[in-house]
């Protein structure tokens, strides 16, 4: 016995929000993994890095800066809510299933 065809078809979940989904999630991943594979820094991203040299003849020590790009919070941040942003796209404006019964 078949379902009767006056019923709604049964709620499916569409493939672009299933594709968006999975995008968010893999940015907020991404972004995660990189900021920890670069050291877990707990502050401000950073450009350059100090790096303490010893002067060979006098024996003083002294700053120099390094070129080298380091994540902080802010890039965890805001890698994290660029995430979130997309998969919360997937939420906005559902279409309830719209019924095929005939007027009569």
């Amino acid at each position: 016995m078949s379902a009767a065809p006056d019923l709604p078809p049964a709620s499916t979940i569409a493939a672009w929000r299933v594709l968006l989904r999975g995008a968010g999630v893999l940015v907020a991943l991404f972004v995660f993994c990189f900021w920890a594979a670069k050291g877990y820094h707990s502050g401000w991203t950073q450009t350059q890095v100090p790096v303490k040299q010893l002067d060979p003849i006098t024996e003083i020590e002294f700053i120099t800066y390094e070129d080298r790009f380091v994540p902080g919070v802010d890039y965890l941040g805001g890698g994290i809510f660029v995430g979130m942003v997309i998969f919360g796209v997937t939420f906005i404006r559902r279409r309830s299933p719209k019924s095929t019964r005939a007027a009569g």
